[in-house]
């Protein structure tokens, strides 16, 4: 019966040390220790990576050693000594294809060991056709995608031989989240910018997974490189949260209009850090509203529940809204979506405001 290697757990090397302090499974061709759902991945890569069972299977003497000759620190400067600050490192909770590509990218490609390549994302300019879907009738086409460091914009191409761009969205309000599940596609991707202070969504997606985050950490090298000139004495660490961000809640919910006479209607809602966005459709490239949520100092709170008076919604969680002007009123038809949303509002609210939120702030309260 061979040893197990258990007495040299370490921390999993493809997540963050906090979230996986003593996995299950091990590669015993890298000298690394791995959580489950990584394993998963590490198995598709036999050519590079060799997987085990830390309990159930058995290793011999060999394994053991290189084992605890290597382990996940060792391996760690290794295979990341040259990660770029704006390449983006995954968590547990991210989708599987960061994660998958995260893995290839250390260990597979060597990405991080060899610096020249990184080109298709850290050049400051790529080109290239994606799926895009069409606003009116929902359906994916290929369009031809410019990203250029050197302009600050992503632009994209109804024709290939065009000469103006259809669209142009400034990399200085630009977000790009993967959102699988919501496209419908395993690489699908979501960006948004801004159009006259108001969201724009376009939702895409390539075959080619590596092709897609590619894309991804291009736009967030773009980001980083623009931040840098905009803020010159921040560090990396300040300036990292701000290439991307994912959305602090999205689902369905009821609301009523101003007037909180008219009936309730489903919507779809959007929490992207201090904008509330509701769509008729997940897929709408335009919102048809947004609402700033700023601090409580500046007089904003959320309220468990309705005013008894309302009438009109059908689901029975509700939610108040209390902003220095009015209250929004909304409803979830769960209880666990209620508490979910309560706590990303409140997120947003006990939050002190930054000063360029205020001008945000004051926009929104000049809109017609």
């Amino acid at each position: 019966m061979g040893r197990s290697p258990q007495g040299c757990v370490g921390l999993s090397d493809d997540l963050p040390p906090q979230q996986l302090a003593y996995p299950d499974w091990a590669s015993y061709t890298l000298g690394v220790f791995i959580c489950l759902s990584c394993s998963g991945i590490h198995r598709n890569i036999p050519q590079v990576s060799k997987v085990k069972s830390v309990r159930l299977d058995a290793w011999d003497d060999a394994q053991v050693e290189f084992m605890t000759s290597r382990g996940n620190h060792v391996a760690r400067a290794a295979f990341e000594s040259e990660v770029p600050p704006f390449y983006y490192r995954p968590s547990a909770s991210d989708c599987q294809l960061l994660r998958e590509q995260w893995i290839r990218a250390k260990y597979e490609r060597q990405e991080f060991t060899h610096p020249e390549r990184q080109e298709p994302y850290s050049a400051g300019y790529r080109e290239g056709f994606l799926w895009k879907r069409g606003r009116d009738n929902g359906q994916f086409l290929s369009r031809k995608f410019v990203l250029t460091e050197r302009e600050g914009a992503l632009k994209y191409f109804n024709r290939s031989d065009a000469k103006e761009p259809k669209a142009i969205m400034k990399i200085e309000h630009l977000n790009a989240t993967f959102q699988p599940a919501k496209i419908g596609h395993p690489h699908g991707l979501q960006v948004t910018y801004l159009k006259d202070n108001s969201t724009r969504n376009i939702f895409v997606y390539h075959e080619d997974g590596k092709e897609m985050v590619d894309w991804f950490n291009a736009l967030r090298a773009a980001r980083f490189h623009y931040l840098q000139v905009a803020f010159p004495g921040a560090s990396d660490a300040d300036l990292v949260p701000k290439l991307s961000r994912n959305y602090l809640q999205e689902g369905y919910m009821e609301k009523t209009g101003p007037k909180q006479t008219e009936g309730f209607r489903k919507r779809w809602f959007t929490m992207d850090d201090r904008r509330l966005m509701y769509f008729k459709d997940p897929l709408d490239a335009f919102a048809r509203g947004e609402v700033f949520i700023g601090s409580r100092e500046s007089g904003y709170t959320v309220l468990d529940g309705l005013p008894p008076s309302t009438q009109g919604h059908h689901w029975p969680h509700g939610i108040t809204i209390v902003t220095p002007e009015r209250r929004f009123l909304l409803a979830c038809e769960t209880e666990s979506e209620q508490r979910a949303w309560m706590e990303a509002f409140r997120k947003v609210v006990d939050r002190p405001m930054l000063p360029q939120e205020y001008a945000v702030e004051a926009h929104f309260k000049h809109k017609p």
